[in-house]
């Protein structure tokens, strides 16, 4: 790649991550043949990784492109342990032992590229597998507040089974809430009929 090109690629990530990250993640995705997907808004949830397979050989990571910079960071790394993993564990779970391991690694690897008055929760939550979901939830929503033109808006997390809501970054359908999976919830969606796992994170617009 030339050096023109080079910084290109530099200044598309510098967009998204904090400065200190650009090299690292620059040099990860070329290390990895890491195709990466800057989604305008992740409607479920807020990152993704998809392995190669025929007709597509790279690697993939797709990260919304909505998130504040360190929210987005901590989400690439998220989606990064799941491409290590597979890596030197194929057969391990999508969320076992071997990924919560290898996410706490990459984070603590990584720890000074977070906001200060975050590093010694972050440093707490990659401390110990298990990880602990409500932890990292805290930690996500605390990384979401940092963008400051951010207007709050409830989460899933925060409402009771039987709640009818829309999503925050999908307005046009319509859910109501099952009960509730660990991170995510089981929903149905009132426009067809059909169950979806939505993220406790999800920004949602309750239905009166």
């Amino acid at each position: 790649m030339d050096a023109s090109a080079a910084d290109r690629h530099h200044a598309i990530l510098g967009r998204y991550l904090p400065q200190e990250a650009v090299e690292w993640v620059y040099l990860y995705l070329n290390l990895h043949s890491v195709h990466l997907r800057i989604a305008r808004e992740r409607r479920t949830k807020l990152g993704d990784y998809r392995a190669p397979y025929a007709g597509h050989p790279q690697h993939e990571i797709s990260v919304g492109g909505n998130l504040p910079k360190h929210l987005f960071f901590w989400v690439f790394l998220h989606e990064a342990a799941h491409l290590n993993t597979r890596l030197f564990a194929p057969d391990a779970a999508p969320h076992g032992h071997e990924w919560q391991a290898e996410y706490a690694r990459l984070l603590a690897d990584h720890l000074e590229w977070f906001p200060p008055d975050l590093q010694p929760l972050i440093a707490r939550y990659a401390r110990r597998v298990p990880l602990n979901h409500t932890l990292g939830r805290k930690i996500e929503a605390a990384l979401r507040n940092l963008d400051p033109h951010r207007v709050p808006s409830p989460t899933l997390d925060q409402q009771q089974p039987g709640i009818r809501f829309r999503l925050k970054s999908q307005p046009d359908r319509l859910f109501e809430a099952l009960h509730k999976r660990r991170t995510r919830w089981l929903c149905r969606c009132l426009d067809d009929g059909r169950e979806y796992l939505v993220a406790g994170a999800a920004e949602i617009i309750p239905e009166c």
